[in-house]
């Protein structure tokens, strides 16, 4: 939408919403429940003081509960409508071997009582049947892991294995994992995480300032949405997991503004409104940080909570590092969202306890 377009809309009284008006237009799209929601929105005393401000709030998507949860049990609740109406017996879906979308897709599969077959990528942790993919065997995905420079290679192989099972009589569904639909349907779960975050926040007389989280598309995405179609002021962080070749910003902007048109909200997202912080990659996608290990470990000392090395330890680590430059203000408060991705601890067990 354009500029003036958009002010008319606001104008008219269209925007900004309410959190009952977005939950409304949430509403009337299909939705399979899985995540058990709310999840809590836990204020970290300890972390707090020993950061010396500012006020920090944990939004516990690590506990959305699907086969040890995350942020990808949002999403699969907009997405599996969609599949299901063409009566799949199999999902075909692949990514890295400690995946958490692809854990999630196959618990999601398992509850439906559909087969789950997996293309993974090698990555860092290979075959080893440990966190993520321990659990895709047992939940008993059917597994193949590729050799390959990264995960924007699937496709093709993901397409041919669909085309394999139809041979054989099956009726396989193939999840591209970089489609636009399958990104802005999953968003949505994002922007209904923003309705719920907002009524937390308000019962508790609460302002959030910043939000922090790891991402790279999807769960800022729709985060982003969510706080711009209810006009709030706070400003939405992502910490870059992983480099890709297209912008981070202008991906994510794409995203959400296909969101928006899902949810018939007469807005869009611009790349300059998105804010990605690329500086705590480390050497590459999967490969645990010092500082994501101290921050993991800072974190579990002070508060009991377990973060995820490949993701929420280095958000964490970027957060850290934002407030001891003063990029965040002493008296401001910031909600940093866990997305999960926990068996991946395991995963890492070495490379966590390393002096």
């Amino acid at each position: 939408m354009s500029a003036s377009r958009e002010a008319a809309a606001n104008s008219a009284g269209v925007l900004p919403l309410t959190t009952p008006q977005l939950r409304a237009r949430i509403a009337e799209l299909p939705r399979l429940r899985l995540a058990h929601l709310p999840t809590p929105l836990d204020f970290c005393p300890r972390l707090t003081a020993a950061l010396g401000g500012p006020r920090i709030y944990i939004k516990r998507d690590d506990l959305t509960g699907l086969a040890f949860g995350g942020n990808k049990t949002r999403q699969l609740e907009f997405l599996f409508p969609g599949i299901l109406e063409q009566k799949p017996d199999t999902v075909i879906a692949g990514a890295y071997t400690q995946s958490n979308w692809c854990r999630q897709i196959t618990a999601t599969a398992a509850k439906l009582g559909l087969k789950a077959r997996l293309i993974l990528v090698h990555g860092e942790k290979g075959p080893v049947p440990q966190g993520n993919l321990l659990l895709d065997r047992l939940m008993g995905a059917e597994v193949t892991v590729v050799d390959l420079r990264d995960m924007h290679d699937l496709a093709p192989l993901l397409a041919a294995a669909g085309e394999e099972l139809r041979r054989a009589g099956r009726r396989p569904y193939v999840i591209q994992p970089f489609d636009l639909e399958v990104l802005a349907t999953s968003a949505i779960g994002y922007v209904n995480q923003a309705a719920e975050l907002d009524d937390q926040l308000s019962e508790a007389g609460l302002k959030a300032d910043y939000i922090y989280l790891a991402g790279a598309n999807i769960t800022p995405a729709g985060i982003q949405l969510g706080q711009k179609a209810l006009g709030r002021a706070t400003k939405v962080v992502s910490i870059c997991p992983i480099s890709w070749k297209d912008d981070r910003a202008a991906d994510i902007s794409r995203i959400a503004s296909a969101a928006a048109r899902r949810l018939n909200l007469p807005i869009s997202l611009e790349p300059g409104e998105v804010s990605v912080d690329e500086g705590y990659i480390g050497e590459r996608y999967g490969v645990v940080t010092p500082a994501g290990r101290a921050a993991l470990r800072f974190v579990a000392e002070t508060e009991g909570i377990i973060l995820d090395p490949v993701y929420s330890a280095k958000a964490m680590s970027g957060l850290i590092d934002h407030i001891r430059r003063g990029r965040i203000g002493k008296n401001e408060t910031v909600v940093f969202v866990h997305t999960g991705g926990t068996p991946a601890v395991f995963a890492y067990a070495n490379e966590l306890i390393a002096d």
